[in-house]
């Protein structure tokens, strides 16, 4: 990190762009969220109300968890502190409320831990005996990589957003502009929720993403499927 501004050197921006990059071969594709039961019922018809439910799961889900977890995450390996390190990733996991959304989860941080680990990159191996969440893994990559904590809670986001969206280009369905004009406007809002996300503190930790819940646990057992939760 440059200790004049703040802001990852360029070779660790380029570090970034490869773990935030569709080519990570992690299986994130694979996943919709709740999306897909949404679709289905009908919660989800329409450009409009994609943006509505993609904007309610940025603010109270990914925003107020997955970013402040995320930064723990990277402060505990920055020190390093192996065992806070292994209360995030634990206390993230156990907020998972489904089993897909558990299972996905823990999925993406195995097949990451994977890739950083052909990479040498300690303790990828061990953390490999246990689960894991992907934010464990991603933030080990970024505190190696030597990506200051405001840039790697955006790439997070990003990539979270930019998969959910060619999720809903498949299932709501929309088109390729509509997909644009989503990313456009949920990028405008990703600083304050980064910014909002490194300010705060431990108890306001959590989720409150009711209708993702419900639409998670009902895709287990929905008829037919495209996506794995």
């Amino acid at each position: 990190m440059n200790a004049a501004t703040g802001a990852s050197p360029p070779a660790a921006l380029l570090r970034l762009f490869h773990l935030v990059s569709p080519a990570l071969p992690v299986g994130a594709y694979a996943y919709s969220q709740g999306l897909e039961y949404a679709v289905q019922a009908g919660w989800v018809p329409d450009e409009a109300a994609t943006l509505h439910w993609l904007r309610g799961l940025t603010q109270r889900a990914v925003g107020s968890l997955d970013l402040p977890v995320l930064l723990r995450l990277a402060q505990a390996w920055a020190r390093p502190d192996e065992r806070a390190a292994a209360h995030w990733n634990e206390r993230l996991l156990a907020a998972r409320e489904t089993q897909e959304l558990r299972a996905e989860d823990q999925q993406l941080g195995r097949a990451l831990l994977r890739i950083l680990d052909g990479q040498g990159i300690e303790p990828a191996a061990a953390l490999l005996a246990r689960p894991q969440s992907f934010a464990s893994g991603f933030a080990l990559a970024g505190v190696r990589w030597g990506i200051a904590p405001p840039e790697l809670l955006g790439g997070y986001l990003w990539a979270w957003t930019e998969n959910q969206v060619l999720a809903a280009i498949k299932l709501v369905p929309l088109g390729q502009s509509a997909g644009q004009r989503l990313l456009a406007a949920l990028l405008e809002e990703m600083p304050g929720v980064v910014t909002r996300a490194l300010g705060m503190p431990d108890e306001e930790i959590g989720s409150s993403a009711v209708s993702q819940s419900i639409a998670s646990a009902l895709h287990e057992t929905q008829y037919t499927r495209l996506f794995r939760s």
